[in-house]
């Protein structure tokens, strides 16, 4: 997988939650990952289509989530409910449709499919016999992941 796919999520992730959250995350690790991805308890997975075809996965700890609809709403929440997934996948689909504008500026040219939220600590995500990456971002309000599977059309 080439960097400017990885770089071209990890920037439209930063510029959002700097954006919306006034957090800035910053890379933890990044590792290959096969089989298997292991979920959080809030998921949120965008398809992607077009010239690049694959799926980001969002996994964020219930804490996290529920900080993040804090900051963005207002609001107090203590179980992650309609409300607050659709603000998750809310999130996740700006970071999609940014990172699509950052990878057009390369010729490459995407479509991402409407989120879908997992709630749970699921290990059911299969990638079958392909390989992704998975990168941790470490923020002030806690730990996430982004596991980024792309091919080449």
């Amino acid at each position: 997988m080439k960097a400017e796919y990885i770089n071209s999520f990890y920037k439209a992730t930063v510029d959002v939650f700097k954006l919306m959250l006034d957090i800035e995350p910053k890379k933890g690790d990044m590792k290959i990952v096969e089989d298997m991805i292991c979920s959080k308890d809030a998921n949120v997975l965008l398809g992607v289509t077009g010239d690049l075809m694959g799926s980001i996965l969002f996994n964020f700890p219930k804490d996290m989530a529920l900080e993040m609809i804090r900051i963005m709403s207002g609001m107090e929440m203590d179980t992650i409910d309609g409300f607050a997934s659709s603000a998750l996948g809310e999130v996740a689909n700006i970071i999609g449709g940014n990172a699509l504008t950052n990878l057009s500026q390369n010729n490459c040219t995407c479509d991402i499919s409407p989120p879908q939220i997992f709630l749970g600590n699921y290990k059911s995500f299969s990638l079958a016999s392909d390989k992704a990456l998975l990168l941790t971002l470490k923020t002030p309000i806690g730990e996430f992941d982004i596991c980024i599977f792309l091919k080449e059309k």
